[in-house]
């Protein structure tokens, strides 16, 4: 893969590359037209090769803008049940596979912030990077026999994260049929969540923390972190070993397992989420690694969502099944969480009403099983299937389809991710409250 020696971080030149990808994607449309016109292919292939021509041709702008705007075609890869697989496809890449560094611009990074070359700093050091993804790439450093992980922030990330989010915020807007009216704060909670990923001195702080208060889990291992050799745009912490995880799903493994890693997966966010407070937010396979004796390696805590204590609790009341179907309390935690207003219209009321229930009697069905199997493909197949109806909610004339409290953004990627990852585990016979087991 070529490296980059620069990367555009002028909001004209940005603007300009995302120009220039609108400009490629109106050309597929009208040889998507030409194809229906001339019957050289069928509607279903036609579409086919729209969706795959658009989605190369708008990720292979995101990958050389790197940052922001990269980072919110992660996060729409996550989204199985919203766009066409295609995108999916070619989104997912941006975890763990885009254009790296070259190694004069990693020296120069390092020559800003420590005021020396990196092998000034390490016995070994590779100007290759092992990992670029969006926000910053890793590479392997040794000293005195011991092996590192460096990541390195790619430069004029965070000062272009207001400028990147105006520039994706109408096609976010489109895909999620967000309204303007009143959709500010979610995209403050985004922009907001961005700085931090940003801020590496705050992600040293919290990865320590974190690891430290999990450090008990069974099955689990973190790295430690060196702050002698990270700042603000570059981490340092020990170098594990282990197959990606996305790698590792595609392999055969026995039951028992993919039971393990599932088991381990599972319990480490809800000690988070219940004990902790705050949560890993980021559960894409590239932010995780299976070592050799089957434990789960956690290699970035990049975004970190806390949850306040006036969402945690009705959020979680609601997943409780008695709750659900009490129309009272249901009604009256709606309102709670923001997802019913007290200007809504009669019709609206029912209508979210009913709708909202129907996604949380879904969504919940974990929490109210005491083993659950994240095989089922039925139990997936519903959730795709209720994505297509709330993906068109926007049809609905008239009303405010921007629903609930920010902090719903930052959960619900955290839970589309986990339930992904364990579907891509294949995990069976999951014991969903084992976490209490490891309170101290």
């Amino acid at each position: 893969m070529k490296t980059l020696n620069t990367i555009p971080t002028g909001k004209l030149e940005r603007t300009s590359s995302l120009l220039k990808a609108g400009a490629k994607v109106g050309v597929n449309y009208i040889k998507y037209y030409g194809n229906k016109i001339t019957k050289d292919k069928n509607e279903v292939d036609a579409r086919k090769t729209l969706n795959e021509d658009n989605a190369s041709d708008i990720y292979d702008s995101l990958k050389e803008l790197k940052g922001s705007a990269l980072k919110v075609a992660q996060m729409l890869s996550m989204e199985k049940n919203i766009l066409p697989q295609a995108y999916v496809e070619k989104f997912s890449l941006s975890q763990f596979s885009v254009p790296p560094l070259s190694g004069a611009l990693v020296k120069k990074t390092f020559r800003k912030y420590f005021g020396k070359n990196p092998e000034d700093m390490f016995d070994e050091f590779t100007t290759e990077s092992v990992n670029a993804a969006s926000i910053g790439q890793v590479h392997k450093a040794k000293k005195d026999d011991k092996n590192f992980a460096v990541k390195i922030q790619y430069p004029g990330v965070r000062e272009s994260i207001s400028s990147d989010l105006k520039m994706v915020k109408p096609i976010a807007m489109k895909m999620f049929n967000i309204k303007k009216e009143g959709s500010e704060s979610y995209f403050q909670e985004v922009e907001n969540k961005l700085f931090e990923e940003t801020d590496y001195d705050l992600e040293l702080k919290r990865s320590q923390e974190i690891s430290e208060k999990c450090s008990h889990l069974p099955n689990i291992q973190f790295p430690k972190y060196y702050p002698e050799f990270s700042c603000e745009r570059i981490i340092t912490m020990d170098w594990l070993n282990g197959k990606h995880f996305s790698e590792f799903t595609k392999e055969d493994h026995s039951q028992e397992d993919l039971n393990k890693i599932g088991q381990t997966l599972w319990d480490f966010y809800m000690y988070q989420m219940h004990i902790l407070k705050q949560v890993h937010a980021d559960p894409h396979p590239g932010n995780f690694l299976i070592s050799d004796d089957q434990k789960l390696l956690v290699i970035d805590f990049g975004c970190i969502k806390e949850i306040p204590a006036d969402f945690y609790r009705p959020y979680f009341e609601l997943a409780k099944k008695e709750n659900l179907n009490n129309p009272d309390i249901f009604g009256e935690k709606l309102y709670q969480l923001e997802i019913l207003r007290h200007d809504d219209s009669p019709q609206e009321q029912k209508f979210f009403t009913k709708l909202f229930y129907e996604l949380l009697e879904l969504f919940t069905r974990p929490f109210n099983a005491e083993n659950f199997d994240f095989s089922d493909e039925s139990f997936f197949q519903e959730i795709a299937d209720l994505g297509q109806r709330y993906a068109k909610l926007s049809d609905m004339k008239g009303m405010n389809t921007n629903r609930g409290s920010k902090h719903f953004i930052y959960l619900n990627r955290t839970f589309f991710g986990l339930y992904n990852m364990m579907h891509n585990l294949k995990a069976k016979d999951i014991t969903i409250n084992q976490y209490k087991k490891f309170i101290i």
